[in-house]
């Protein structure tokens, strides 16, 4: 037997399954996060070649005026 996917007893019409808000919301949602993720580990590794080649720079006492 093969398991069947099916979310609802009545199965919808793919127009209201593919054009709900909802959906809609969802796969922006998704979207949204995708490029979030993809951003933040182009700034890593960014951040990461930035430390390999700057030299370690002494620390300057802050403050004091």
């Amino acid at each position: 037997m093969t398991p069947r996917h099916i979310a609802t007893v009545q199965p919808l019409p793919s127009s209201i399954l593919h054009n709900s808000v909802e959906v809609r919301r969802q796969y922006t949602r998704a979207a949204a996060k995708q490029a979030v993720q993809l951003i933040s580990r182009k700034m890593r590794i960014m951040g990461r070649k930035a430390r390999t080649a700057t030299p370690d720079m002494p620390q300057v006492p802050q403050g004091g005026h």
